[in-house]
């Protein structure tokens, strides 16, 4: 009995570190990059914005405090952005409410935004308009973005645990094993 008991405790202390390595390396096969220009090491804390939501809607980087969020960081005109989008589409349909999803769009004004959402947007997409003679946004040069698409996955407590360089498949099983593996572990 004593025997069992033993294996049964040794099992459990086992979990964890077996589920952590799980997240690590589901992480790491997402290939983040480990520093950036503008906010340096990771993690780091999020820089803090304000943006306009389509609805005219100012919102806050401080709206998401206490919630997993993936920061997106793309343009209308960005091809490579276009074929992301749908995979942040199916994303927030597999995970539902567990993460929020903010797409920040460097482009000057809704028109050619809504064009791309023509049945509205199942995100959450600001508005960050470049500098004039620029083609990416304030926010995004806050970040440290110099080309879009590049996204930033920021814990509850505000803080970024990975920063990924152009386009990802937000859909692929290995973002899916990452990303909850974040949401359960917080």
């Amino acid at each position: 009995m004593a025997a069992v008991v033993l294996l049964a405790v040794l099992f459990v202390r086992m979990l964890r570190p077996a589920a952590d390595r799980e997240l690590v390396a589901a992480c790491a096969a997402l290939r983040p990059a480990p520093t950036n220009k503008a906010l340096g090491s990771l993690p780091t804390t999020v820089p803090q914005f304000t943006a306009q939501d389509q609805d005219g809607k100012m919102v806050s980087m401080a709206d998401f405090q206490g919630k997993i969020t993936l920061v997106n960081f793309w343009a209308s005109w960005c091809n490579v952005c276009a074929l992301e989008k749908p995979t942040l589409k199916r994303l927030r349909e597999d995970l539902g409410d567990s993460i929020e999803i903010v797409t920040l769009a460097s482009d000057a004004d809704w028109k050619e935004i809504q064009k791309r959402f023509p049945e509205g947007p199942p995100f959450r997409v600001l508005l960050d308009p470049p500098a004039d003679g620029d083609n990416i946004g304030r926010v995004a040069r806050t970040f440290g973005v110099t080309a879009v698409p590049e996204s930033f996955l920021v814990n509850r407590e505000g803080v970024i645990q990975h920063y990924y360089i152009n386009k990802r498949n937000w859909s692929s099983s290995v973002a899916q094993t990452c990303l909850r593996s974040i949401v359960d572990q917080s």
